[in-house]
């Protein structure tokens, strides 16, 4: 998985998305990755695919005026926010459902971060989760 950090930036997939923020002219690419997953049983879901569907929801969460994760790694997020301030219409209850599916507990993410045996990744999605909830 490449991961220094649970946050929701803290991997080497999500890295190389935030990237593609920096070239982002509209929010395409984020509703791409929340909608990616909500079709998806969690099972069948890609540890990265999940990985970047929890990213897309807190660029969310970053728009919303409360981000959990604001760092080095977060800088693209930053940048995208502040050049395209306005997310669509509608997309918290997008990013909520997304971040569920993608961080489900059968999903193969949830799996490695369990075998890992770390409690960090579960703090890090409740986080997510209680900013866009207060964002509704």
């Amino acid at each position: 998985m490449g991961a220094w950090s649970a946050e929701p930036f803290g991997n080497d997939t999500v890295a190389d998305w935030a990237w593609e923020l920096d070239e982002a002219e509209n929010w395409d690419l984020v509703l791409d990755a929340l909608t990616g997953v909500l079709e998806e049983e969690p099972a069948s879901i890609d540890a990265d695919v999940a990985s970047v569907a929890i990213a897309a929801a807190e660029v969310v969460a970053h728009a919303s005026g409360a981000p959990t994760q604001s760092d080095v790694y977060t800088e693209s997020v930053t940048a995208f926010v502040e050049r395209l301030p306005n997310p669509p219409q509608g997309i918290v209850p997008v990013a909520l459902s997304a971040l569920e599916i993608a961080a489900s507990p059968q999903g193969e993410l949830a799996e490695l971060w369990s075998d890992a045996g770390s409690e960090a990744w579960a703090a890090a999605i409740a986080r997510v989760r209680e900013s866009l909830s207060a964002a509704r």
